[in-house]
Order: C-alpha cells, then sequence, then structure tokens
C-alpha cells in the first residue's frame, strides 16, 4: 500500500504545470549582452536613447520559441538578482520589450540610476545560464532651462 501511495505522489508531482519551474532554455556560451548606448558613467539630460546589443544570438518577440532567440528587459535600479527560476517580473523597473525592440527612448527622473539588460525566453524567464550585459550606471541631469 506504501509503495502504491508513493506511484500516486510521484504521478500527481509529474503532472505540475511546467510554469512552475525554470524553463531552463540553454543558450550559447559565447553569447554576450551589452548596451550600445548609453555607456557606463555617461551624463545624460532628459530622454535619452538605450540602444541594446546582443552578439551570438538573435532577437525575436516574446511567445516565439525560436532556438537560440529571446527578447530584451531593461532592469532599472534594480539590486535584487534575477532568479532563473521565475519569469523576469513585469514593473516600472523591470521593462519587458516583448515586441522585439532593441532600443527604448527612456526618461528618468534627475540623479544616479543604474541599468542592466537581461534576455528572456517566449515566456520571460531568463535563459541558464543567465544572459546579463553588465550592470552600468548614468547621471540624470536636470533639463536645460528654457530659454
Amino acid at each position: 500500500m506504501q509503495i502504491l501511495r508513493c506511484v500516486a505522489l510521484a504521478a500527481a508531482l509529474a503532472l505540475l504545470p511546467g510554469a512552475a519551474f525554470s524553463q531552463g532554455k540553454a543558450a550559447p556560451k559565447d553569447a554576450k549582452l551589452y548596451f550600445i548606448t548609453p555607456r557606463d558613467g555617461q551624463k545624460v539630460r532628459g530622454g535619452f536613447w538605450v540602444r541594446f546589443g546582443l552578439r551570438n544570438m538573435g532577437v525575436t518577440h516574446a511567445g516565439d520559441e525560436y532556438q537560440n532567440a529571446g527578447h530584451h528587459h531593461l532592469l532599472i535600479d534594480v539590486n535584487d538578482p534575477i532568479d532563473p527560476k521565475e519569469p523576469i517580473l513585469q514593473d516600472k523597473s523591470h521593462l519587458h520589450f516583448g515586441a522585439g525592440q532593441t532600443e527604448t527612448l527612456l526618461e528618468l527622473p534627475p540623479g544616479t540610476h543604474t541599468l542592466q539588460l537581461v534576455l528572456g525566453d517566449a515566456k520571460h524567464y531568463p535563459f541558464e545560464p543567465p544572459i546579463v550585459s553588465e550592470k552600468i550606471t548614468i547621471r540624470v541631469r536636470q533639463p536645460a532651462a528654457a530659454r
């Protein structure tokens, strides 16, 4: 009887939805995610362009299950590490670019901010191992006074 309970429990666990676990999509070892602009330490004023770079992988839409392809996520002032077993959050600090965008016009309040890119798979999970850019720091200046 005990064996039947164990078998039933194992079968029930096997049927749990896969979304509860990391997608675990493998990424090429030589994939690289980086910022084209701005540069680390750059001072910007007002709205500024953020351009994403990706090498040895492709960019696609969220939901598209292509091998060696994903979509960008921009983390703003995020200090917590990405959990590879959870989908990347979507809020004002975790911006999703699920239409395959590779740039955005960003407006941040004056002050010092950090930016980091994370590549997500079709379901917004990080790859294994996670493909992340270096974290950069920028300084947003007050807008110039109108003349």
